[in-house]
Order: C-alpha cells, then sequence, then structure tokens
C-alpha cells in the first residue's frame, strides 16, 4: 500500500491518474497549500521540498513526477504505461516527460511563483506578462513536433498522457486558449473521459 501526498490544481495530478491506470494499492493524502501545510514540520519529515506529488513506498520516498510515473509504469507492467521493454522508446518517453517537467513546468510557475526568482514587485508582474508567450511557444512544440497522436508516443497510452493532460489544464489559467492546438485540445479532451481520470479528478476534488 502506497501512500500518495497531493494538492489540488497541481502537477500531482498526473501521478493520481497513473495509480488509478495502473489500479494501484495506494491511500491518497491531500496537503492544504492554503494553510501552508506543505511547510509544516510533519509534511517536510516526508518530503523536505515542501512540494507535491510525494509518494511513500514500502523502499522509502519518491518525489519529482516523472520519477513517480517512471515508478509506478514500471511497478505495474500489466498496466502497460509505458514500453518497458524497449530501452529507446522508453528514453523517449522520459524525455517528453522531462520537457514538461523541466521547461514547460517552469515557464507556468512564473505566473503564480515569481518569488521564486525575484524578489522586486515590478519583476514579478514582468514574469507573469511573459507567460502567455512561453506557455504558447511550448504547446507549440508539443503540437507540432512532439505528440505523436492519438496519445503522446504514438498508438500506445502512457504515462505522459496523464503529464500532458495535468500541464495543459493550465493554459486557460496561463492566457492561452487551449483550441490553438487542435491536437493537444483533442488529447485533453480524450483524455477528461477517461474512467482513470474522472476517478482522480473527483477524488482530488472531494477530499
Amino acid at each position: 500500500m502506497f501512500t500518495f501526498f497531493y494538492a489540488p490544481n497541481t502537477c500531482s495530478l498526473a501521478s493520481h491518474i497513473a495509480l488509478e491506470e495502473a489500479q494501484a494499492p495506494y491511500e491518497a493524502r491531500r496537503v492544504d497549500f492554503t494553510s501552508g501545510e506543505q511547510r509544516a514540520p510533519a509534511y517536510l519529515a516526508v518530503n523536505p521540498k515542501g512540494r507535491v506529488p510525494a509518494l511513500v513506498t514500502s523502499r522509502g520516498v519518491l518525489t519529482e513526477t516523472p520519477a513517480i510515473l517512471a515508478f509506478i509504469a514500471q511497478s505495474f507492467p500489466a498496466a502497460k504505461l509505458a514500453p518497458l521493454d524497449d530501452p529507446f522508446a522508453f528514453a523517449e518517453l522520459q524525455a517528453f516527460n522531462s520537457y514538461l517537467c523541466s521547461t514547460v513546468h517552469v515557464a507556468h510557475a512564473h505566473r503564480v511563483r515569481g518569488s521564486r526568482w525575484a524578489d522586486d514587485a515590478d519583476a514579478h508582474v514582468a514574469m507573469q506578462k511573459k507567460v502567455p508567450e512561453n506557455m504558447t511557444a511550448c504547446f507549440d512544440l508539443i503540437e507540432k513536433e512532439m505528440l505523436r497522436g492519438p496519445w503522446v508516443m504514438g498508438e500506445a497510452y502512457s504515462i505522459a498522457d496523464s503529464y500532458l493532460f495535468t500541464i495543459a489544464g493550465w493554459l486557460e489559467g496561463d492566457g492561452v486558449d487551449i483550441a490553438r492546438f487542435p491536437r493537444v485540445h483533442d488529447h485533453f479532451n480524450r483524455m477528461a473521459e477517461r474512467p482513470a481520470v474522472k476517478r482522480a479528478r473527483t477524488a482530488a476534488a472531494a477530499a
């Protein structure tokens, strides 16, 4: 049994969906960002980074979305959430997830987490103004070059799909119309209808 720490409207949704897709045994625990629970000693004892997601396993705690997604896929191979028998294809999947983590998520974070990079309030405003342009550039690349379709890696659904769905869900708040990316938009709509996605979203909203 895993213990999964998450917060609504964060990248933890990607791992939450993957746990549901894998039918993994887990207990979900919501971290209340509004009260600063992520910085409380009890949670920092789980994840000293003070962020979500965090997955407590029998061997220790895993953090960072790409690592948790890969762990779920490898722990539940019957779910077929990654091309585990093909090292190159698995590396390609990891490259996609790494791009979402290291580039796209960071571009988004400049709208809501400007204090990570600057103390000057004017600098925060400048960062926020740049977010729509940067997110558009990121999703232009995904739309034209990276999304193989119908799923991220082609014909087979994978952990990359839950991650793309999660971050694409931030576009509206970032001032970008997802409809300008027809393939990403179609992917988002199809993902929203998957039973595992519905279960994860419902659980996150209800907790």
